[in-house]
This record gives C-alpha cells, structure tokens and sequence, in this order.
C-alpha cells in the first residue's frame, strides 16, 4: 500500500512540474495531472533503466528528475499527437 501512495505522490509532484515548465494547453485537472505524473515515472524509470541511471523505484530526487522527464515527454507528445 505504501509502494501506491508513493506512486501517487510522486506522479503528482511530476505531473504539477512538467505542467509548470511546460504550460498549455492540456487535459483535466490535478487528477490528469497526478496520471500524466505516474505515466511519466514509468516512462522517466524505462528510460533511465535502459541509459543505467537508475530507476523510479524511491522517493528521491533522482526518481523525482527521471518522472519529470517523463512526464515532459509525455505531454510532448500529446500535444504533438493531438
């Protein structure tokens, strides 16, 4: 249970600062933003994997980088895509 929480957590620090860095038009409320968030920590935690920086498993700043990375991406794309 405590493993969701973080996920949540961190998804929505993510989400509220790939949201602030790239503002626009976007999606929904804090709840999107909590799964744009949680989104980008899988994708940030894929892509730091595979370059050997690390994961997404923790609350760190790392983790905290990686997810907002991530989550850039991600509303990179959408907005292209959409």
């Amino acid at each position: 249970m405590t493993g969701i929480l973080i996920w949540i957590l961190l998804g929505l620090i993510a989400g509220a600062i790939a949201k602030w860095i790239m503002p626009g038009p976007d999606p929904g409320g804090w709840i999107v933003t909590i799964l744009i968030g949680i989104v980008g920590a899988v994708i940030g935690g894929f892509l730091g994997g595979a370059l050997g920086l690390g994961g997404t498993g923790d609350l760190s700043i790392g983790s905290i980088l990686l997810s907002i990375v991530g989550a850039l991406i991600l509303l990179f794309l959408y907005r292209k895509l959409a």
